[in-house]
């Protein structure tokens, strides 16, 4: 598994299995996002399944659901909430990480 540290308390990649978890939780996050939507692709794991794992780790998780290349202002709000209410450092996935940064970058250019 790969991740790109986007700032010191925040780091995106693409999607994780439930056995990612134990190497997340030993790399220092303390909280995991979903932002990928469950089913959007045939075998990948639920939010449900990775969030199970995720808090039996002693991690907080977030779904935050973002449908490709049509993030929303909600979905914008959602991710800033998230980030200000969630123990960091914190690791997002999606399809790519994609969404995820793009979320961030977003969040940065409404706060500037």
């Amino acid at each position: 598994m790969e991740y790109r540290q986007i700032s010191d308390h925040y780091s995106v990649s693409g999607q994780i299995q439930p056995e990612d978890i134990a190497a997340i939780k030993e790399a220092g996050f303390r909280s995991v996002i979903c932002n990928r939507p469950d089913n959007e692709q045939p075998g990948q794991p639920s939010a449900d399944s990775v969030k199970a794992v995720v808090e039996a780790a002693g991690l907080a998780f977030r779904y935050i659901p973002v449908i490709s290349g049509q993030i929303t202002m909600e979905n914008v709000e959602d991710q800033a909430q998230a980030l200000d209410e969630l123990e960091g450092p914190v690791f997002a996935y999606c399809r790519s990480g994609a969404r995820c940064t793009n979320l961030y970058g977003l969040i940065q250019q409404q706060r500037g």
